[in-house]
């Protein structure tokens, strides 16, 4: 999978793409990233990219030129045609382990991060096919998000993860909250490992693993719940923590 990052800012993506997974999926061919920095598409000695918007107010605003240049050098005239061109916004959708699925099942996509006040509405109408939020709060630029979006998609490409399942037994990709993990050694100042996943009955574990991620979700994001697909048994099992609770002092 190929993503086109167009950044005014490429240095930062430096550290977080150039180590861990993200590193040895580029080395793999597994994932093909591109940086652009959009200033090297401005005109005039100074490359400015920003200027002052329109009826006042304060901040800067990213020029219309040198991001159409950049991305139309780099997508071609109907940049659209190529690949979607997903703008990083807090006005935009939120962004969510579905989506990410949705974004992992296409073989290109391009990013565009915006700085400063925000972007010349020409961009974002004329140029943006989809605009992504990875949360209700204001962050200095785009490039974060773009990075949150590249290493949440990349732990769905084929190969890219180690275990097969480990992307699908996450977190919220599961639509439960993950059970407790446990390590060597079993017993640590005390505080000892549970006997059920010491025991090797595998059907045990898997009850025990599922009863946690239910008592966890509950617990901690009862919102998943509404969403989660449940299993008569997984409602059982709830029914059962639920009680557990309600006779705790």
């Amino acid at each position: 999978m190929r993503f086109d990052i167009f950044t005014l800012f490429p240095a930062m993506f430096d550290g977080p793409f150039g180590d861990s997974i993200i590193k040895r999926a580029i080395a793999a061919g597994q994932l093909d990233i591109h940086l652009y920095n959009i200033r090297d598409y401005a005109e005039g000695r100074h490359r400015v990219t920003d200027d002052y918007p329109y009826g006042g107010g304060g901040g800067m605003v990213m020029k219309p030129e040198p991001v159409f240049a950049a991305v139309e050098a780099v997508l071609g005239p109907q940049p659209g045609a190529v690949a979607p061109l997903i703008l990083m916004d807090p006005q935009g959708r939120r962004f969510s382990q579905a989506v990410a699925a949705e974004l992992a099942a296409l073989p290109r996509v391009a990013l565009l991060c915006g700085h400063y006040e925000g972007i010349d509405e020409r961009i974002r109408d004329q140029l943006v096919t989809d605009e992504l939020s990875i949360g209700d709060y204001v962050l200095t630029g785009g490039e974060l998000p773009a990075m949150v979006i590249v290493d949440t998609v990349a732990r769905l490409l084929p190969g890219v993860l180690g275990n097969p399942m480990g992307a699908a037994n996450d977190s919220i990709a599961s639509g439960l909250l993950e059970f407790p993990q446990y390590t060597r050694p079993v017993d640590y100042r005390g505080w000892r490992v549970p006997d059920v996943l010491l025991s090797g009955h595998h059907a045990q574990v898997d009850r025990w693993r599922r009863r946690e991620a239910l008592r966890r979700t509950l617990a901690r994001r009862p919102d998943l719940l509404a969403s989660a697909a449940l299993t008569d048994a997984d409602r059982k099992l709830l029914a059962e923590i639920a009680d557990e609770r309600d006779g705790e002092p």
